[in-house]
C-alpha cells in the first residue's frame, strides 16, 4: 500500500481551516462561526492510504470535501500534484478534479435511480469529453469487471442490485476516470457486516492494481487498521495524533486515541474482560464554541490547569509519530 517516503506527496494539506459563519437578525450579521476544521496539516503519497478517524462531528468529512474542492476553505492550502487547489476558477478546478474522485457512505443515494448503471459509470467520461462511443462502452465494461460485476450489469438499474453490489457500482464510477486519489467517506458503514470485508478487500486490490491513493474517512478503528498505512485522529476540527497504523495501535500516546482504542472489541473474551475501557465523560463540545486551550481538555481524564490556556501544537515524538498534547 505504501509508496516511497522520498517522493513528493501527491496531496499536501497545510493549516486547513473550514469555518461556517453563524448569522442572526434581520441584517444577517455574522455573530460567530462553526469551526468544522480548525488548522490541520497532513500529506498523502501516491499509492498510500491515509485514514482520518474520530467521532461524528469532528470534521472528517468536511476535510474530504475541502480536499476535493466541494467546499471552500476559510484559510490554509491544499496542494495536489504540485498545484494549489485553493482559489482556482471553475474550469481549472474541474480539470484538477479529473484525478480526484469520491465514494460516499450510502451507495443508493449516490446513484440516479432513473439511470442504468452503465450510464452512471459513463457519465463522468462523457461530461469531461474523455471517451465516447465504443471506447466508452469498453471502459464501462472493463471497470465493472474490475469491481467484480459482469458486463451485462450495465443495463440494470440501481434498485436491481444489493447494497454491496451498488457500492461496487459506485466504486466503478469512481475509478472510470483512472484517478490518482479517491476520498472514501465511510464507504462501508452503510453495508451489512457480512459484505464489508469484501468491499474493503476490493479497495485494497484496486489500489495494488491501479496505484490509487485513498483518503479513508471512518469512525471504525478496526476497519482503519485493516486498510490504512497511516492514521490521523481528529477531535473537534484538530488532528490530535498521527502515526503509522501499526505504531498507533501499539503505542498510542494521546488520551483521546487511547479512549477510542479501548472501545474496540477484542476477539479473545478473556483479553476483553481483562482490559480496562476508558469511558469519556460528557459530550463532544460544539464546534461553534470550542473550549479554550486544548480542545480535548473538557473530557480528558488527565487534564491539568495549564491545558486551558494554550492549544497544544502537533509535534513529533518519534519517527512519523506526531501528537498534540501538553502532557505526552
Amino acid at each position: 500500500m505504501t509508496s516511497s517516503t522520498d517522493s513528493p506527496p501527491l496531496l499536501a494539506v497545510d493549516s486547513l481551516k473550514v469555518h461556517y459563519p453563524i448569522r442572526r437578525g434581520l441584517l444577517r450579521r455574522t455573530v460567530g462561526a462553526v469551526r468544522a476544521v480548525d488548522g490541520i496539516s497532513f500529506a498523502i503519497r501516491s499509492g498510500e492510504t491515509y485514514a482520518l478517524v474520530g467521532e461524528s462531528g469532528c470534521g472528517k468529512s468536511t476535510t474530504g470535501y475541502a480536499v476535493l474542492g466541494l467546499v471552500t476553505p476559510t484559510a490554509g492550502a491544499v496542494t495536489f500534484l504540485g498545484n494549489g487547489m485553493t482559489g482556482l476558477d471553475r474550469a481549472a478546478l474541474r480539470r484538477a478534479q479529473r484525478d480526484m474522485q469520491i465514494v460516499f457512505q450510502d451507495p443508493f443515494s449516490s446513484l440516479n435511480p432513473k439511470m442504468r448503471v452503465g450510464e452512471s459509470i459513463g457519465e463522468p467520461l462523457l461530461v469531461r469529453g474523455v471517451l465516447r462511443g465504443a471506447a466508452l462502452a469498453k471502459r464501462v465494461k472493463d471497470v465493472l469487471e474490475l469491481v467484480g460485476l459482469r458486463a451485462e450489469h450495465a443495463d440494470r438499474y440501481p434498485h436491481e442490485f444489493s447494497g454491496g453490489q451498488r457500492q461496487r457500482v459506485v466504486i466503478a464510477r469512481a475509478i472510470a476516470l483512472l484517478p490518482k486519489l479517491i476520498v472514501c467517506d465511510e464507504p462501508v458503514s452503510a453495508l451489512d457486516v457480512s459484505i464489508r470485508s469484501q468491499i474493503l478487500n476490493l479497495l485494497m486490490q484496486l489500489q495494488r492494481d491501479l496505484g490509487i491513493a485513498y483518503l479513508f474517512i471512518s469512525h471504525d478503528l478496526s476497519v482503519v487498521r485493516h486498510v490504512s498505512d497511516r492514521v490521523g485522529v481528529m477531535y473537534l476540527g484538530h488532528i490530535v495524533e498521527e502515526a503509522p497504523t501499526d505504531r498507533l495501535f501499539e503505542a498510542s500516546a494521546h488520551p483521546y486515541t487511547q479512549a477510542l482504542l479501548s472501545a474496540i472489541l477484542l476477539p479473545d473474551p478473556k483479553a476483553q474482560r481483562a482490559r480496562q475501557s476508558i469511558v469519556l465523560q460528557g459530550d463532544l463540545p460544539s464546534p461553534a464554541a470550542p473550549p479554550s486551550g486544548c480542545p480535548f481538555r473538557t473530557r480528558c481524564p488527565v487534564a491539568q490547569d495549564g491545558c486551558a490556556h494554550e492549544t497544544p501544537k502537533l509535534r513529533m515524538i518519534a519517527d512519523n509519530h506526531r501528537i498534540a498534547c501538553h502532557l505526552a
